[in-house]
């Protein structure tokens, strides 16, 4: 299926685009905005967004690709992002790491059976004080033990 904008995300792709003075350099909220709605960003997207902007695919695959914040593939409806990075993992995320992949039945870069849960792990979530934590979504869960993990991922739908 050929991707395209809803109606909303048309409106709201042209308000991002009015606060650039060259189109191309609204690439990264766009591409937020396409993975925003699919999840990810399609090979249709990679194309939309090329005609959208002027742009070349290449230049789109270019970025979608380089940047580990936009999913190339289908993941789960949660992405929960473990930072391990040298501060985050002095204090205790590869024990996040471990724990989280026995509780979700999953590995790194993989989605649950269910499609509930993409667990991934990121450089640095800028967040090195309050290690460990994780990213679900849009939301920092910091300082965290077994019992907040398992709090927060009872509470997610």
């Amino acid at each position: 299926m050929e991707f395209s904008f809803t109606k909303e995300q048309k409106e709201r792709a042209e308000e991002i685009l009015k606060r650039y003075p060259v189109k191309r350099a609204a690439l990264l909220p766009l591409l937020w905005l396409v993975q925003e709605k699919d999840g990810y960003v399609s090979d249709d997207a990679v194309k939309f967004m090329a005609g959208f902007l002027d742009i070349s695919p290449a230049d789109v695959w270019g970025v979608a690709t380089f940047y580990t914040m936009f999913e190339r593939k289908p993941a789960g409806r949660h992405h929960v992002q473990v930072c391990t990075n040298l501060c985050c993992r002095l204090k205790g995320a590869d024990w996040l790491l471990r724990y989280l992949k026995n509780k979700l039945n999953v590995e790194a870069g993989a989605t649950t059976s269910d499609g509930k849960f993409h667990l991934s792990t990121v450089e640095c979530l800028g967040s090195c004080g309050t290690a460990p934590m994780m990213q679900i979504d849009d939301d920092y869960h910091e300082e965290l033990d077994a019992e907040k993990v398992d709090r927060i991922i009872a509470g997610l739908k």
